[in-house]
Parts: C-alpha cells; sequence; structure tokens
C-alpha cells in the first residue's frame, strides 16, 4: 500500500469518525441541558427530577447518562474495529471472542451484579459499580 491510499484510507475514516462521535456528544450535551432544566436551577442538578414531566417513561439523568454511556461504548467499539480489526482468541470460557463479545458479556455481567447488589441489599450501589469495573477489566483480560 502505497502513502497517498494511507492517507486516503486515513482521511476516509476521519469522516467516518466524525460522523459516529459528533451526534454521541451533541446527545450528551442535550442530556446535560435537560438535566438543568428539570432541576429548575441553573447552578444545581437534581438527580431524581423527570427530564419529562408527564412523558410515558420516567427518564432520570442517571438513566440518561448510562445509556449514553453505553451508547459511547457502542461508538468507541465501532472506531476500534474500524481502525484496527481483531482476530477472534480464545480465552478461559474456551469459546472464541472478539472485543464486542467481551463487551457484551462484560455488560450482560454487570447487569447481573447490580441487579443481586440491589436484591441483597448488600450496601451503596457506588460499590457494586467499583465491582462491576474490575469485573469488566478480568473479562477483557481472560475471557
Amino acid at each position: 500500500m502505497s502513502h497517498t491510499d494511507d492517507t486516503r484510507t486515513s482521511r476516509s475514516h476521519t469522516g467516518l469518525f466524525a460522523a459516529l462521535v459528533a451526534p454521541w456528544a451533541a446527545l450528551g450535551l442535550f442530556i446535560l441541558w435537560a438535566g438543568m432544566q428539570a432541576s429548575g436551577e441553573e447552578s444545581v442538578i437534581e438527580w431524581t427530577a423527570s427530564l419529562n414531566p408527564g412523558g410515558w417513561m420516567a427518564w432520570v439523568l442517571p438513566t440518561a447518562l448510562f445509556f449514553w454511556a453505553v451508547a459511547g461504548l457502542l461508538v468507541l467499539f465501532s472506531i476500534l474495529a474500524i481502525r484496527d480489526p481483531e482476530t477472534p482468541r480464545r480465552g478461559v470460557l474456551g469459546i472464541e471472542t472478539t472485543r464486542g463479545d467481551r463487551l457484551f458479556i462484560a455488560l450482560l455481567a454487570s447487569a447481573f451484579l447490580n441487579l443481586a447488589w440491589l436484591a441483597l441489599a448488600l450496601g451503596p450501589q457506588w460499590i457494586a459499580l467499583i465491582l462491576c469495573v474490575v469485573l469488566a477489566a478480568a473479562i477483557f483480560r481472560f475471557v
């Protein structure tokens, strides 16, 4: 591949990356704006105020930020797949997995860990979040 081909491929990827990241960033700004509007004050964010009063679903800021973060992970993993395609690897589960597979397994395991944490009333939810990060790191390393 010549230098010209590398530059052309890099330019086409740059446009694709911008097309992926720009809507995600705009959505994040909208979520923060909606959180500020729901609180009614400019200096304080009320975390439990509905972002859509009277709507069919009780969207609150932490829920919106969670789904925004998951969307960001999907954007990041799409960019990684385009820039650096990988071959599946075999981990401790004995199945071949890619980065996307490991992300799915980590998100699913984190959901179950959080549900169990809530059901068993084991303590503050932020401790479960730390455990989820440790669990995800282990999944990406060993699975």
